[in-house]
């Protein structure tokens, strides 16, 4: 079986609720985190290169112009999602906010916005100008950087938050109907499978709409990177991820939308593991592990049906 029919994935949900293909574009608002700014430390989170995720030309263009050349990327969709992804995209002040978000949404056949961030860096104004758009008719997702269940974990990492923030926050943008997406890191250093269930099952108990799991990757301009040539960083293995990935899913409530269940990274900014190069070895071997023991939510006995 597809991927799709084991898991309710964002494509699937967003093509059976507006009838077509939506896509997300990514953008780059020019923000900072304070985890590097010195605000709340330097250096960020041990894990952070944000440069293996987004492109670092776009800062320098507007989000028009961003969203001119992405959309030319994109095949088969004719709407699409603006998602501000570098960096703590709500870290600014709430006017510069409104300005380069009302950028996005002014594209034609925009139909939401996503905004990824820490969840110490959404005040109460935040929430109330992303609810706003949401009365608007837009979807609004807010992304929020978790990583994982564990402050000692978070703590280790240099995150610089622990989970009750995430969770306070994450109810209180639910409670205005924003929809939140946790994501988490699995192969955090000093963890394994029954971290991740503990995670996954802390993430459920609050209340989230969407999930997005990424492996960790190790990669150059991190402190993690120098841990890692030193030999002091493991790596995690795709047998080990998979086993972890396809637990958390089936844990996962059907009604809980799966943004991704994997990433990728290429070198030299990617050091390692090397089969992160590949996304699709993950999804593959997952989607088999799904259809074999279970698709999301059996573990709950409520499993998910494909549309």
């Amino acid at each position: 079986m597809e991927l799709h029919q084991l898991v309710n994935t964002l494509g699937q949900d967003l093509k059976h609720r507006y009838g077509e293909r939506v896509h997300k574009l990514t953008l780059h608002g020019g923000f900072s985190c304070p985890n590097r700014d010195g605000t709340l430390g330097r250096g960020g989170c041990t894990f952070c290169n944000v440069a293996s995720f987004s492109d670092e030309t776009a800062q320098h263009q507007t989000v028009s112009d961003q969203l001119r050349l992405r959309s030319k990327e994109v095949d088969r969709a004719r709407r699409y999602l603006a998602y501000f992804q570098a960096y703590t995209s709500t870290y600014g002040e709430v006017a510069r906010l409104k300005a380069l978000y009302q950028q996005a949404l002014a594209r034609e056949n925009m139909v939401g916005l996503c905004v990824g961030t820490r969840p110490d860096c959404v005040p109460e104004q935040v929430l109330t100008l992303l609810a706003d758009y949401r009365q608007q008719g837009f979807e609004v997702w807010l992304e929020l950087g978790l990583q994982t269940g564990h402050d000692k974990t978070l703590k280790r990492i240099n995150r610089g938050h622990d989970v009750s923030v995430y969770e306070r926050i994450t109810q209180q943008a639910r409670a205005l109907g924003i929809k939140v997406c946790t994501h988490l890191i699995v192969g955090l250093p000093g963890e394994g499978i029954t971290d991740h269930q503990t995670t996954i099952d802390r993430v459920v108990s609050t209340g989230t709409d969407g999930i997005k799991l990424h492996p960790l990757h190790i990669v150059e301009g991190s402190i993690m990177a120098k841990a890692w040539r030193a030999g002091r960083q493991s790596e995690i293995t795709l047998d080990a991820y998979v086993d972890s990935a396809t637990m958390m899913i089936q844990r996962t409530p059907p009604e809980v939308v799966y943004h991704r269940v994997s990433a990728s990274a290429r070198p030299p900014t990617l050091l390692a593991p090397s089969w992160c190069e590949n996304r699709w070895l993950a999804m593959t071997a997952i989607a088999n592990q799904l259809d074999q023991h279970g698709a999301q939510g059996t573990a709950l006995g409520t499993a998910f049906t494909a549309r």
